[in-house]
């Protein structure tokens, strides 16, 4: 006799609905994010996972400062969702932008709520010329406010997932706590003489505002801005006199400049930071994370050097 015998009816209908709900859930399509520049996509993605497309505008090693959008970028803005925005005056070209592109997508500020930090540039003997430093992210507190304002933003326009942004944000919020703590051991343990940095353009502000050490530029906080050779020759004396022992190239500039600065004051070249931009995926600033560790180890190595 056989031992065989029919499948339960309503074991069939319910392994039929988990079949068909688990294809479903894979196949559902993801949500197309757009992001200025690549440090926000990273955070974007983090917040996101799985459930986020992330598209960005400024692609890394590129700067975001005097960006010109391409015809395609407005074809990317209309198909998406959500639009994710530094603020702060950085992307004097997103407005522009977005009207062209006629997007009906919530435009979101990820640095709504920060208390910005105020860029005094030498408008080229004009007097003083005052706006936002538009860096805030050079302050792991600052990039923990922008995880949580992307976080309600995708909820707002994803509450289905909301879970999933949460547990997202909460992991990746715990891993910022943990940076921030490694970023003030490495430069506390830089003897306060020595903290002290030549880099291109001025996008620390924030970094020494919250870690304590102090940056140099011959550029203002836009690398849109010329330096003068008045600028150049006065970093050049300001380098011999308080024996500054590094200068650094930024991934986004022109290293000539810097080279110039170097080879005339006698300070050694740091390596190459990441200020606006990360670098590829292959590189060593493939995150933000990677970014900031990145950087603290390139000034920690030429800073403390005897």
């Amino acid at each position: 006799m056989s031992s065989w015998r029919p499948f339960p009816r309503i074991l069939l209908l319910a392994l039929l609905v988990l079949g068909c709900g688990g294809r479903a859930l894979a196949d559902a399509p993801k949500l197309k994010a757009v992001a200025t520049f690549s440090i926000l996509g990273d955070l974007v993605a983090q917040v996101g996972g799985d459930r986020v497309a992330v598209t960005t505008l400024v692609q890394p090693n590129a700067d975001a400062h005097g960006y010109t959008p391409a015809p395609s970028d407005a074809r990317t803005l209309a198909e998406a969702r959500i639009v994710v925005v530094n603020g702060l005056g950085l992307e004097g070209w997103i407005d522009r932008l977005i009207k062209a592109s006629g997007t009906r997508a919530p435009v979101v500020v990820a640095s709504a709520g920060i208390k910005p930090i105020e860029a005094s540039d030498d408008d080229h003997g004009h007097g003083h010329a005052h706006h936002d430093d538009p860096h805030a992210w050079q302050n792991v507190a600052n990039v923990k406010r922008y995880v949580t304002n992307i976080r309600d933003a995708l909820v707002r326009v994803d509450p289905e997932h909301a879970g999933t942004y949460a547990d997202n944000a909460k992991t990746y919020l715990a891993t910022l706590d943990d940076l921030d703590a490694e970023v003030r051991a490495a430069i506390a343990a830089i003897p306060s003489a020595q903290r002290r940095v030549i880099t291109t353009h001025d996008a620390f502000g924030y970094f020494t505002a919250a870690y304590g050490l102090s940056f140099i530029a011959p550029q203002g906080v836009s690398t849109d801005s010329e330096a003068s050779p008045r600028d150049v020759a006065r970093i050049i004396r300001q380098i011999r006199q308080e024996k500054v022992p590094a200068v650094f190239l930024e991934n986004i500039a022109d290293p000539r400049l810097m080279q110039q600065i170097a080879r005339e004051s006698g300070a050694a070249i740091g390596g190459k930071v990441f200020s606006d931009a990360l670098s590829g995926p292959d590189g060593p600033a493939a995150n933000y994370v990677m970014m900031m560790r990145n950087n603290v180890s390139a000034f920690t190595a030429a800073l403390r050097k005897p």
